[in-house]
């Protein structure tokens, strides 16, 4: 039985098929085969406008949005600043819980949130997410307990993070087909740009005015902005409902590639945010300044805007796990060769760049890749898997280098060597990955 054209145009708009569509990937039509071909010349936009005021609007929003978003990557700022003033009882490993709960809550609401945006719409996550992260910014400027930083910072912002995340990008797949991949690369880099400014900002501002009062500067910025950001983003489409199953189909675990993207996704993102977290705490252990480690990780955020906005354009040409792979590969390499051996404030600060650019496109191919190699029905679904998944190991990778540091006395050895060593192996199951769609080692995928 045909769907009608408004039918077919109401499922467009689904956050599924942004996902989909966001990495410029055809809806294939093989099971195996046709993940790997070159998608055929760009049909009609039908209907989406590429541009005008409400579509910049909403990608201007966004931005906004997603630079509020950018204290996640910042938080080794706080947590240098936990181990010296608050909680300067506490072991680095305890500390980092707060970050990877953070982290976790983000990647974790993606699915329920993904389908909320569905049936209603941006701004019925959009506004109570920006009043979330308002509230838990400023409720951060007055804890003093572990336990309180751990609720307030790391659950109910984390939660805010992903209510502005996912329906920001959301929202401009509703706008743009054949642009999408700029919209969103512009929208993304906003994440990037809150990273660099955010480190370098509190570090002023701890030191002048004090935490609390830095802290809630923060707080009154993100009103701001995302009050802005809540009156420009739109959706384009009336929201609308999917006849679509909660419990994904078991077809999904019997899909070997997708499984081996699922596993190496979470061997990633287990060993990636590491250096985010500990880099200013080691640039301290070798001597430099407290001052001047807050700016390794604006370093650090600054190589990830690049390395972001890139593939949007160079996937399209190579092939999605032709990005993801050799990036996570080469995330491992650089801690064991580079980290390992970088003691000057110079060596530190290339080492930020070059790990930030790498890891700013496995992050950003993720979804492409998922897409790469799902049919249109199951994106939705198997995205929310993916990040369920690799989510449990962005929880557990700040705490357990932080075990590793305790362990070994102090030295960060054991602790480059676990993120080389899950960055790698997480690379080499994306690139079986990819063989099992496309044997050929350099065949499009």
């Amino acid at each position: 039985m045909s769907k009608s054209p408004e039918l077919a145009s109401m499922e467009t708009a689904t956050v599924s098929t942004w996902v989909n569509s966001s990495s410029g990937t055809p809806e294939p039509k093989s099971p195996l085969d046709s993940r790997s071909t070159t998608p055929p010349p760009a049909p009609d936009n039908g209907g989406y406008p590429d541009g005008g005021l409400k579509a910049w609007l909403t990608v201007f929003g966004a931005v906004l949005a997603l630079f509020c978003c950018g204290q996640l990557t910042a938080f080794g700022v706080f947590e240098t600043w936990y181990a010296q003033n608050q909680l300067n009882s506490l072991p680095a490993s305890t500390i980092a819980w707060i970050g990877s709960l953070q982290l976790w809550v983000l990647y974790f609401s993606g699915s329920f949130l993904g389908r909320i945006f569905d049936a209603f719409g941006p701004r019925v996550i959009l506004i109570p997410g920006s009043a979330l992260l308002v509230f838990a910014t400023m409720m951060t400027s007055v804890c003093k307990e572990y336990y309180q930083f751990l609720l307030v910072q790391g659950l109910l912002t984390g939660l805010s993070y992903g209510m502005l995340f996912y329906p920001s990008f959301a929202a401009i797949s509703t706008h743009f087909r054949r642009y999408r991949a700029t919209a969103v690369g512009i929208a993304i880099a906003g994440s990037g740009a809150g990273g660099v400014v955010f480190p370098i900002m509190l570090r002023h501002l701890f030191a002048k005015i004090g935490f609390g009062w830095a802290v809630r500067i923060v707080g009154f910025m993100c009103l701001v902005l995302c009050s802005i950001s809540c009156a420009t983003i739109t959706s384009r489409i009336p929201p609308g409902r999917k006849n679509t199953s909660i419990i994904p189909s078991t077809a999904v675990v019997r899909d070997a590639p997708f499984v081996l993207l699922v596993m190496g996704c979470f061997l990633v993102n287990f060993g990636l945010f590491i250096p985010f977290v500990y880099l200013a705490n080691y640039s301290i252990y070798r001597g430099i300044s407290s001052a001047t480690s807050f700016y390794i990780i604006s370093a650090m955020n600054g190589g990830s805007i690049f390395g972001r906005v890139a593939p949007a354009y160079l996937a399209d040409v190579v092939g999605r796990f032709n990005i993801a792979a050799p990036s996570a590969f080469l995330m491992g390499l650089f801690a064991l060769v580079f980290w390992m051996f970088a003691r000057s404030l110079v060596a530190i600060v290339l080492f930020a760049v070059v790990y930030g650019c790498f890891a700013g496109a496995f992050l950003a191919m993720q979804i492409p890749c998922v897409a790469q190699i799902s049919n249109i029905e199951e994106v939705g679904t198997r995205i929310g898997i993916l990040y369920s998944v690799a989510s449990f190991g962005v929880l557990a990778g700040g705490p357990a280098a932080g075990a590793t540091l305790k362990i070994s006395q102090g030295s960060y050895t054991g602790m480059m060597i676990l993120c080389a060593v899950l960055n790698i192996l997480g690379s080499l199951l994306l690139l079986a990955a990819k063989c099992r769609v496309n044997p050929r080692i350099f065949g499009r995928v």
